[in-house]
């Protein structure tokens, strides 16, 4: 089978939930709206599939595993990311700016710190999305998954 026909089909792939994933997932969404002939939803599609990954990435545990479904659909593309978690997306509200707010934070490189800035991603996924939403499995975990029109 030729590799252009392989990789013009719907991607569903399992990935250890590592720092790494997000960028891997980047790169063949690319790759996937070239081959549908959608390269011009390049950049709002692999930002939702940054911030999706990455969601599913922090709430999974050590050593687990994130799903990712990217198929084309008839209006245009359906994006969808499985973690264990039964935990659903939140949304906070947008920090406000403070002139002289910005200062160093040495912690912020520790695994696992929380600065508060957190949380902000689903309202970028909800601004470039025509549809996005959650679908909890079980025994556990859920699908969060954004639908682009063309």
């Amino acid at each position: 089978m030729r590799a252009d026909v392989v990789a013009a089909g719907p991607l569903d792939e399992t990935f250890l939930a590592a720092r790494t994933a997000p960028a891997q997932v980047r790169m063949l969404v690319e790759l996937r709206l070239s081959a549908w002939g959608l390269a011009g939803m390049r950049d709002d599609v692999t930002l939702i599939a940054s911030e999706l990954v990455s969601n599913a990435v922090v709430h999974t545990p050590d050593g687990g595993v994130i799903r990712v479904r990217f198929t084309r659909v008839a209006c245009g593309v359906l994006l969808a990311v499985w973690d264990s978690s039964d935990g659903r997306p939140t949304i906070k509200r947008p920090l406000e700016a403070v002139a002289g707010d910005a200062a160093p934070d040495a912690a912020a490189l520790d695994r696992g710190h929380d600065d508060g800035t957190g949380g902000r991603g689903l309202p970028i996924v909800e601004a470039l999305a025509s549809a996005c939403g959650v679908t909890p499995t079980e025994p556990s975990g859920k699908w969060v998954w954004a639908q682009c029109a063309v």
